[in-house]
């Protein structure tokens, strides 16, 4: 068997088996983006790579390929690029493939896409002419063969690809074969989506262990009450437990006259929090690392560094 090639610093560190930090990058509804190049800049030097995503809720943004390149020239910082089956055919993704390689993007995260019907264009028409995992398989041909649908492609696009994964699926068992799936399809990785409970974290991540794709564990640092609300409210198929959101409003409104002091608590907090559930899950090996999805809130990279260098 030859040696597995790589095409990222992703890749390479996937290639050596590191455990992985990645975090996460939201463009917003704007052609300017010096405020999430400012935040890319702020992780660089903790991260592997960044998610760029792409209309997430289907709340239309920015493009995400475009913001990707964009990113990626100006800070340096690897970025994976979120590529949805939402709103593009298989003919139309192809393109998008070579045209990712073409601007330098060599790693994509394949999803489904939030609903068009849950956003702010509800009239718009979703395509779905693929799944997450036929997507997979799309660009392990186009990669591994240099074709598509058996025609040659003359320079191929070298593409890392991984896909997602949600713990908290009920019925978790169903979850569990789309996982099965997208493992067969050819994924190089797993992010999960965000997890709070630490006993179905394991039980789900013990059952998806056996499909030998590195799992990256989706988390969620929140810097401010009004986020750990909104993202409890809002964000389909999550919840925040409600010692949580006590704990965070109590420091709402324990320090609502000291901002600094405010995000110091904050930031300890979510070190306290996440310490010993990072710990318990490498202590398993259930782990290969962490997507951290703490959007707007590139200070806390120091701490969760921390976090990961004592549950080594």
């Amino acid at each position: 068997m030859g040696e597995k090639k790589f095409f990222s610093k992703l890749g390479e560190a996937l290639s050596k088996g590191d455990f992985i930090l990645t975090g996460e990058l939201e463009p917003e509804k704007t052609t300017d983006l010096s405020h999430t190049v400012e935040e890319a800049r702020e992780m660089a030097p903790y991260v592997v790579a960044a998610n760029v995503t792409d209309s997430p809720l289907g709340i239309v943004t920015i493009n995400s390929m475009a913001a990707s390149h964009i990113i990626q020239s100006e800070t340096g910082l690897e970025c994976i690029w979120q590529l949805t089956v939402r709103d593009v055919n298989k003919l139309g993704i192809v393109g998008m493939l070579m045209g990712g390689h073409a601007l330098g993007l060599r790693n994509i995260l394949s999803l489904t896409g939030d609903h068009t019907a849950l956003g702010d264009m509800p009239e718009s028409k979703p395509v779905f002419d693929l799944d997450s995992a036929t997507l997979v398989k799309l660009v392990r041909e186009v990669v591994d063969k240099g074709t598509i649908n058996g025609h040659e492609i003359e320079h191929p696009p070298t593409i890392h690809v991984g896909a997602a994964a949600n713990p908290n699926a009920n019925p978790m068992d169903a979850e569990v074969l789309k996982i099965k799936r997208k493992a067969q399809a050819g994924a190089e990785f797993l992010q999960t989506q965000v997890v709070y409970d630490l006993d179905k974290t394991i039980e789900f991540l013990s059952a998806i262990k056996k499909y030998n794709v590195p799992i990256l564990l989706g988390i969620f640092p929140m810097k401010s009450y009004a986020i750990a609300k909104g993202f409890d409210e809002f964000v389909p198929g999550v919840s925040v437990p409600k010692d949580i959101l006590a704990r965070w409003k109590g420091i709402k409104n324990d320090y609502s006259t000291d901002k600094k002091m405010m995000n110091e608590v904050y930031d300890q907090a979510n070190y306290e929090f996440f310490k010993p559930f990072i710990t318990e899950l490498r202590k398993k090996k259930l782990l290969d690392g962490i997507h951290c999805m703490a959007v707007h809130y590139p200070r806390i990279f120091p701490k969760l560094t921390e976090v990961i260098k004592n549950t080594n």
